[in-house]
């Protein structure tokens, strides 16, 4: 009779995970970045809130290289939901730059502020922008928002990133790794703060880890490439042995979708993050940015989906 009891009541859990699992109706992919960078646990946690709460979707977040890439994947439909750099969103909503076609994305949410770093070592003879003339210099990952900005933040300097430095092309892990062990000079790396493998990097016996002021770079980089960018710093005490506030570029982060995304869809997505918020910050502090005053204080030049434009009119914020 216990055997039995014991039985019946595995089949009702079995059943009971089934017709959870039939329920979900509609299957996300996320779009986010290496594991060292934020994008990534910041795409898992969303899509844990997603999957928790809205029943009729399940989501994962996949390792990308990120913006670039990821804006592909949403044009190419093998991403629904992505985390990009505005300035790459734009490029790909304009058909610009590394995009050779008009890519129909849609905001979601503005998500937080993408910080460039310019990490080098004590002992390198880099001060300033212009001392990586010479230097091998790690620039971002290939088809990252870090390459796209870095190599603004380069030309904005007057150096030529192709003839007046050596170029490597490494993830954020891999160039803290690569300093570490001295095989470059410095390298660039835009993401959020606290970014784990710089502090990583930072809290190595032996290393003395410098961050290089870039933040006259803003001005010139928004001639160029319009009002996207703006100044920030990187306050003092962020990472291990940092004692002064270090001026930097600062961009804006998106979660963007596909424009055919359904409405419905686009709704209980931004609906279920602001709700779950507090989740997504004990996930990662810098959700902490998500916020409704951001949406409409021109973070995205990207126009946002109407399922979320919906949501924002709800709770009386007006965006076209």
């Amino acid at each position: 009779m216990r055997r039995l009891t014991v039985l019946v009541m595995i089949l009702v859990f079995v059943l009971s995970l089934s017709s959870a699992w039939a329920q979900k109706t509609v299957r996300l992919s996320i779009a986010t970045g290496g594991t060292g960078g934020v994008y990534y646990p910041m795409g898992g946690g969303m899509a844990n809130i997603i999957s928790k709460y809205i029943p009729f979707a399940e989501a994962t977040a996949e390792v990308t290289t990120a913006s670039v890439d990821n804006c592909l994947l949403v044009g190419a439909g093998k991403g629904d939901l992505a985390l990009i750099m505005a300035d790459t969103g734009w490029d790909a909503y304009q058909g610009k730059a590394k995009f050779r076609d008009k890519i129909p994305l849609r905001t979601i949410a503005v998500l937080y502020p993408n910080n460039m770093h310019i990490v080098t070592l004590e002992g390198k003879g880099i001060e300033k922008v212009t001392d990586l003339k010479g230097k091998r210099v790690s620039t971002g990952a290939p088809g990252s928002g870090t390459e796209v900005k870095a190599l603004r933040v380069i030309e904005a300097y007057g150096l030529d990133p192709t003839k007046d430095m050596t170029r490597d092309k490494l993830g954020v892990s891999e160039s803290a790794g690569a300093l570490k062990d001295r095989k470059i000079d410095a390298f660039f790396w835009d993401g959020g703060l606290p970014t784990a493998a710089v502090t990583d990097l930072g809290a190595t016996p032996g290393i003395k880890m410098k961050l290089i002021d870039h933040a006259d770079a803003v001005s010139k980089m928004r001639e160029t490439y319009g009002p996207i960018y703006v100044k920030g710093i990187i306050p003092a005490k962020t990472y291990p042995g940092q004692t002064a506030d270090v001026p930097i570029a600062i961009v804006w982060n998106l979660l963007v979708c596909h424009e055919k995304m359904s409405g419905d869809t686009a709704y209980e997505i931004v609906k279920t993050l602001f709700d779950h918020k507090p989740e997504l910050v004990t996930v990662h502090r810098e959700a902490k940015h998500i916020m409704l005053e951001t949406q409409a204080a021109g973070g995205s030049p990207i126009p946002f989906h109407p399922g979320t434009i919906r949501y924002f009119n709800e709770k009386g914020l007006k965006i076209k």
